[in-house]
């Protein structure tokens, strides 16, 4: 068989393919995406953060079109969830990285943002074929992945050899497990989603209409994203348990559980489900928070979903896919470059995100803690204090031993930790809820939310900045600095 020749292949090309093609291409390597589908296609995960709008997004050089494309401004997170009755409002502005002119994301219908970010990749010097489903790793010497199999759109079988195969195939990687160790889910995490679409939703007051809304019920929570003044995405997450009555009759499982959440309910009022196109369809999705135990090995690069995805209640499932893709593309820059070795560049790559993923679970975990209602199953199975919760122990190696390189903690402490800094959340939420003036300074001290924001703002700054952005430190004592253009890893060398 015929093979071809690239530096990188990269299999998907969704969010975090798209960024790691666009990011290698530019830097004149021979990109090849492989992505199963024809854009425009379905997917969900529908609500940004900013700093992938302002941060990779700008790195892309896609920040005017996506202004352009008309997607639902996204000021923060409004939520119904805690002991506190009303609803309460987290906004973008609370954190000093990202307040002002950048202090937004967007919410977006994820047939559009993708093909965006796929066209952008091809204008960035990637080639992009469609339909094609790669189907195996080819094997080289001393172990390495050295290319893919594929299968195009009229059933032809093709090999390319490259010096890096990249999996963002998303959550249903077939190729994950090539990389070696095994993907691990979390018991703590481990819900069901059933979503669809409606018409004619309610909408927040202004200045938060277009805000993700997040509201708990005695079953799970619910969530609510305007993706235009019309279209809603809505959701419910509910425990494993409830998945025979979700897979049965579809609509009325959807119907009881709007009924059984009041706001929602309103807000649904004068909505109808759209039945038909795209959004037509109320789909399922399970077993969504996991990691796998490893990210790399020499030749071959996990990204996006295909590495990690934690509990979409803080819409950190593209964040993760696009941070994922710069992280890999730094590392691959420099490894082609000749600037660093790959064990080096790739060490830096797992690290920094294993420490992102494991802010997230940190930061669920302790949003889950904080809601109190004692008569619901659900929420008395995510109380940490409660259960012997053995995924904590995979939280602890995950970042503790693997990422940071700190000795692991004992469980008994982490939980401690976790509970505390929930009791942190928990009272920072109270503050901003009885605040009369809108106050968020709470918020932002609080522990889990300065880390949650820390690297996406980190992000934003040295895309916005570039040169002019403040040095970068190492996150991991030893560890490497982006460049001054983003591009790739630099050895640490203090003033």
């Amino acid at each position: 068989m015929a093979f071809e020749d690239f530096d990188v292949v990269v299999a998907g090309g969704g969010p975090a393919g798209s960024t790691l093609a666009a990011l290698t291409a530019m830097r004149g390597h021979k990109v090849l995406v492989l992505e199963k589908e024809h854009f425009p296609r379905y997917q969900i995960g529908e609500s940004l953060l900013p700093s992938t709008v302002h941060g990779v997004c700008r790195l892309l050089g896609l920040t005017d079109e996506l202004a352009e494309a008309g997607f639902q401004v996204k000021r923060g997170g409004t939520f119904r969830w805690g002991a506190t009755p009303e609803p309460w409002t987290f906004s973008f502005s609370v954190s000093p990285h990202i307040s002002g002119p950048t202090s937004y994301a967007y919410q977006v219908e994820r047939s559009r943002f993708d093909e965006l970010m796929l066209n952008n990749a091809r204008r960035k010097g990637a080639v992009v074929r469609e339909g094609c489903s790669v189907t195996a790793v080819i094997e080289g010497e001393e172990g390495r992945a050295s290319g893919v199999k594929y299968t195009d759109a009229d059933g032809a079988e093709h090999e390319v050899r490259a010096q890096f195969v990249v999996d963002a195939s998303g959550n249903r990687s077939r190729l994950h497990a090539k990389v070696g160790g095994e993907r691990k889910y979390s018991d703590f995490f481990r819900s069901l989603a059933l979503f669809g679409y409606f018409e004619g939703g309610k909408r927040l007051p202004a200045p938060h209409s277009g805000n993700i809304l997040s509201v708990a019920f005695d079953s799970g929570w619910f969530w609510y994203i305007p993706l235009s003044p019309t279209l809603t995405s809505v959701g419910a997450v509910v425990r494993r348990e409830l998945a025979e009555r979700i897979q049965g009759d579809r609509e009325q499982a959807m119907a009881a559980l709007i009924a059984e959440c009041p706001l929602i309910s309103e807000y649904l009022a004068d909505a109808t489900r759209v039945t038909s196109g795209q959004y037509g369809e109320l789909r399922i999705r399970k077993d969504y928070s996991y990691h796998q135990t490893s990210f790399w090995r020499p030749g071959m690069i996990l990204i996006g979903d295909a590495a990690c995805f934690v509990d979409p209640v803080f819409s950190s499932g593209v964040h993760l896919a696009t941070y994922s893709g710069l992280l890999a593309a730094r590392s691959i820059n420099s490894v082609l470059s000749g600037d660093l070795d790959e064990k080096a560049a790739l060490t830096e790559f797992e690290a920094r995100y294993r420490r992102e993923y494991g802010v997230f679970y940190e930061f669920l975990v302790s949003f889950y803690e904080m809601h109190r209602d004692e008569e619901s199953y659900f929420w008395q199975a995510k109380k940490v204090t409660r259960n012997d919760h053995t995924e904590l122990e995979s939280f602890v190696d995950l970042v503790g031993g693997v990422s940071s390189g700190e000795q692991a903690l004992a469980t008994g402490s982490t939980t401690g930790r976790l509970r505390s800094r929930s009791a942190e959340f928990e009272a920072a939420v109270a503050a901003v809820a009885d605040s009369d003036d809108g106050n968020m300074v709470p918020m932002f001290k609080s522990t889990v939310v300065k880390q949650v924001m820390a690297e996406g703002g980190q992000v934003q700054m040295r895309a916005t900045l570039g040169e002019d952005a403040e040095p970068e430190v190492p996150v991991f004592p030893g560890g490497l600095v982006a460049s001054p253009d983003g591009m790739s890893w630099v050895p640490y060398r203090p003033a």
